[in-house]
């Protein structure tokens, strides 16, 4: 039986790609849906999880981990032998962590933060978020031109780390039309063994 437990939103972006890892890596994870709407992210058990009441979470065992990037890391160290999805070389993993910060940045406050606007009805600065995802998508579909993925020959962290917010950027109103490369690389990764995707919302664009 797993001992792995996560606790995420289904419309969460950032949970969705931890559960996109987990499927990946063809690991068994017991799934908790966070109540956000009763606040159940506030409550004193979860915030023992995490101290900033945010998904995801995840357990596995006696460690606790939040954030979706550093639960990613932990993930493809801890039971990734090959390390295939985070490169032992030091070139490659450096490439990685520079999209992984890309991914905290740039895609989050970019097509994360204009689909917050109409999937969750955030107060966003929502034409700067499109503007900045325009930025981020405009220099990934250049930096995918001739090659598969974002890092080295096979998919890393890096894709995993994008995927989920560039892929579902029309709900924020933000277009891929003019990114073939970028459109490219996603079907990419829907058709690897074990691709999960995150439930759509039919909201903006994708109405």
């Amino acid at each position: 039986m797993s001992t792995i437990k996560l606790h995420r939103f289904p419309l969460s972006g950032h949970s969705h790609r931890v559960e996109l890892l987990l499927s990946l890596l063809g690991l068994e994870a017991e799934i908790i849906s966070v109540d956000l709407a009763a606040g159940a992210h506030k409550s004193p058990a979860f915030l023992k999880m995490n101290s900033l009441g945010q998904v995801p979470v995840l357990e596995d065992g006696a460690i606790t981990l939040s954030d979706s990037n550093a639960i990613i890391t932990y993930l493809a160290c801890r039971y990734d032998g090959a390390r295939r999805w985070l490169p032992v070389d030091g070139l490659a993993a450096a490439q990685v962590q520079r999209y992984l910060s890309m991914a905290a940045g740039l895609l989050a406050y970019g097509p994360a933060t204009a689909r917050l606007a109409n999937v969750f009805g955030a107060s966003v600065d929502k034409v700067k978020a499109i503007a900045t995802a325009h930025s981020l998508l405009s220099v990934l579909d250049g930096e995918l031109d001739g090659r598969d993925w974002l890092v080295g020959e096979q998919p890393t962290l890096a894709d995993v780390a994008h995927y989920t917010y560039i892929a579902h950027a029309p709900e924020g109103d933000v277009a891929l039309d003019d990114y073939p490369h970028i459109r490219a690389w996603l079907q990419r990764i829907e058709n690897l063994p074990g691709f999960i995707p995150m439930q759509a919302s039919a909201v903006g664009l994708a109405a």
